[in-house]
């Protein structure tokens, strides 16, 4: 899941979670932009009860440095990962999991 922080405020939010969204799908990940307008907390509540394997949080504080939030669900704090790089660590989480549910 992606969670961008202020999707319906901030250009550069919603632009670099769009392009995101746009890079996995064309990737073949099956991935889901919770664009909504709902607090962090919500969203991230929401993903853990549906089951969501990854989530990736996007806030303008992270682009400024040049990096987003990642975390796996049996991780129990989030690790910052470049912008560059989370393609690239998303498509190795999907890796993992295919061979832990084989």
């Amino acid at each position: 899941v992606l969670v961008p922080l202020s999707y319906d405020k901030s250009d550069q939010v919603r632009s670099s979670a769009d392009a995101l969204y746009d890079s996995l799908r064309a990737h073949g990940v099956a991935v889901l932009l919770d664009d909504r307008a709902a607090r962090p907390g919500v969203k991230f509540a929401d993903a853990e009860l549906i089951g969501i394997p990854q989530r990736v949080v996007i806030g303008e504080r992270s682009l400024a440095k040049g990096c987003l939030e990642f975390q796996r669900r049996q991780d129990s704090e989030a690790s910052s990962v470049e912008l560059d790089n989370i393609v690239e660590v998303l498509l190795a989480g999907r890796a993992d999991a295919a061979d832990i549910s084989a």
